[in-house]
């Protein structure tokens, strides 16, 4: 083989390799491909979103009425508050709120569903492992419960928006 042929070679087999990098098989290397996220996953993602939103607000006090934190919460305007951030409309009465949304099995709760007491008189988001956030009542802060004891007996329901 003469060297003009070598050189020849040597030329074509740079050039398909700069054209493979550029957007050919070689592409891959530089820039590994990503699986796109599960619908479930965004889900989750969202939910968890929601939760820590709704952690922000510990300690502010209840406020019967109450839609904000400068005016306090009461349970339905905490929610409605915390859901808005997020670009969902959720009427400022803890009955209403359940009509929204599906239905969600105790066994199957998941951070940011609505959980639902009280004869639907009281609501709070699900934040995982047992426990909700809430705005309780009179005299009371924004705080994280227990599903159990009083709550427990007075579960009504959950819903799902998410």
């Amino acid at each position: 083989m003469t060297d003009r042929v070598r050189l020849a070679l040597l030329v074509l087999v740079l050039l398909a390799l700069c054209a493979a990098r550029a957007g050919g098989a070689l592409a891959g290397i530089d820039r590994p491909w990503k699986p796109k996220p599960s619908r479930a996953s965004l889900a989750a993602r969202e939910r968890a979103r929601i939760v820590r939103f709704a952690r922000r607000y510990l300690g502010i006090p209840y406020s019967y009425g109450g839609t904000s934190p400068a005016s306090g919460f009461d349970c339905s305007g905490f929610t409605r508050f915390v859901y808005a951030h997020f670009g969902i409309e959720l009427p400022h009465f803890s009955g209403g709120q359940f009509d929204l949304g599906r239905r969600v099995a105790r066994a199957a709760l998941r951070p940011g569903d609505l959980v639902f007491f009280d004869g639907l008189g009281h609501v709070g988001i699900y934040v995982g492992r047992g426990l909700f956030i809430h705005a309780p009542h009179t005299g009371t802060r924004v705080s994280i419960d227990p599903l159990d004891g009083w709550y427990g007996a007075e579960y009504d329901g959950a819903r799902r928006l998410v």
